[in-house]
């Protein structure tokens, strides 16, 4: 009897681990998963697809299935490589900006399956990598020029399709370390995170999987010391994104092309990449001493093959660099922010403001323009209207510069102000999270300062 109790704790306790594609595993802290990535140092990226076949990175949207065709795909060439230059990790692009998915998906006719290839690329990725010990990851779109996924025609089939897309890739493929989203909050894709919602597909891929880092490629606008939207600080060095290094605490993943774009063009086979001595010691090894990963884009050709001036610039860099393992501990971020903003563009208040720098450009979405209190104003204040009683449990106040000392955060209820924070907060970014509470307006009483204080941004969140 006393076994048979044994056994059923035991089943019990297994019970309640995470199972991931039929698997028992336990869900580990975002500071861990954070941590596990930061520490992976260097990974390949890999962009292929529709593009591919065209000179340009962005084809046609409604370029025929019937184009890509590529007759020789060795994914064990690709992994091999990735050993070849001691990488960790490989990240594929399963569906870019136009649409082509390059797995077997139920969602699309548009996919590798109507192509003359038929063949999961996705399943011949992941199956090669893990083979050769490479972790694996995916990259995925949100923009898609030929499902319509675009601005002004977002409707709520479109948010489904996305998930019903995820959902296929985080359960046909097994583990997956991280996801790399595309194509959202961008200028120039201009699909923000309420169109397509950021915590709905947040938190579908943390039930699906809850130890996949979800990365948003296009965070450039937001504050280098605040998480928003993403498990981890990205920064696209090509579009002039650079983190920096002497300042950065935070999880941050940069990427490169190691040839000139990120799709393969016909001129790469004859056309220098990158010197892969310059990558690393200009590149890799500053960004790891600053607490970054490093993805480098290699693009294979329309065969399915890596160019020979790729490969040996790989091995190039395996016999210079090894993965030395951890970076050493880093900052705890805490828990990004991943709902809808309910102060923004709503009407703002404040005490006098200095000459042109009024009170709406704290709550304008733009981290560039900031609200800034008139010098004369001893004690100044900032309101957001919410219009309505609405449920909250998180205010951020974002700073140019750390000016900022002693404040205190109100919320108007009742037909009265009640307190929410007193105190001192250090840095620019000043991130409070409370149990809910309902309230029409949200303000900001600033008490102390080293000169006139500016709010670039003021967000409100209702974050279950």
């Amino acid at each position: 009897m006393k076994q048979n109790s044994i056994l059923i704790l035991l089943f019990f306790i297994s019970s309640i681990l995470l199972k991931v594609n039929g698997q028992t595993k336990p869900q580990r802290s975002l500071a861990e998963l954070q941590q596990t990535f930061v520490d992976l140092r260097f990974g390949m990226f890999i962009h292929f697809g529709m593009p591919t076949y065209y000179n340009q990175d962005w084809p046609d949207p409604e370029a025929p299935a019937s184009l890509f065709n590529p007759t020789k795909l060795d994914a064990n060439q690709w992994a091999k490589a990735a050993k070849d230059a001691h990488m960790s990790y490989g990240c594929l692009t399963t569906k870019h900006h136009s649409g082509f998915c390059i797995w077997d998906t139920k969602t699309t006719d548009y996919s590798v399956m109507k192509s003359p290839y038929k063949k999961d690329v996705v399943k011949e990725y992941v199956d090669a990598f893990r083979k050769n010990g490479i972790k694996v990851m995916l990259y995925y779109s949100i923009l898609d020029t030929h499902h319509k996924i675009r601005p002004n025609e977002i409707e709520p089939k479109h948010t489904d399709f996305i998930k019903a897309q995820l959902t296929e890739l985080l359960t046909k493929y097994g583990d997956i370390e991280a996801l790399i989203i595309d194509g959202w909050d961008a200028p120039w894709s201009r699909i923000s995170y309420d169109e397509i919602s950021f915590e709905q597909i947040y938190k579908l891929v943390k039930k699906l999987q809850p130890n996949c880092i979800l990365m948003d490629l296009n965070g450039a606008k937001y504050p280098a010391d605040g998480l928003y939207y993403t498990d981890i600080k990205t920064y696209e060095m090509g579009a002039g994104q650079h983190l920096s290094g002497d300042k950065n605490e935070m999880p941050a993943l940069a990427c490169l092309p190691l040839q000139s774009s990120w799709f393969w063009k016909t001129n790469f086979p004859t056309t220098a990449v990158k010197d892969p001595a310059k990558l690393i010691s200009e590149t890799l090894e500053p960004l790891n001493k600053a607490n970054c990963n490093f993805i480098l884009n290699v693009a294979p050709n329309r065969e399915g093959l890596f160019d020979e001036n790729a490969l040996t610039a790989l091995k190039e860099i395996g016999k210079i660099w090894t993965n030395q393992g951890s970076v050493g501990k880093i900052k705890d971020t805490g828990a990004p922010i991943i709902s809808s903003n309910l102060a923004k563009n709503k009407p703002s208040n404040s005490s006098w403001s200095y000459d042109m720098d009024i009170m709406d450009f704290a709550n304008d979405d733009d981290f560039q323009s900031s609200w800034q209190s008139n010098p004369e104003i001893k004690e100044p204040w900032y309101e957001v209207d919410l219009k309505t009683s609405q449920a909250f449990t998180t205010i951020t106040v974002f700073e140019r510069k750390p000016n900022i000392k002693k404040y205190k955060l109100e919320y108007w209820t009742n037909g009265a102000w009640k307190p929410l924070f007193e105190g001192e907060t250090q840095g620019r970014v000043k991130l409070h999270r409370f149990s809910k509470v309902q309230g029409s307006k949200v303000r900001i009483v600033i008490q102390s300062y080293e000169s006139a204080p500016s709010i670039a941004e003021f967000g409100v969140y209702n974050e279950s």
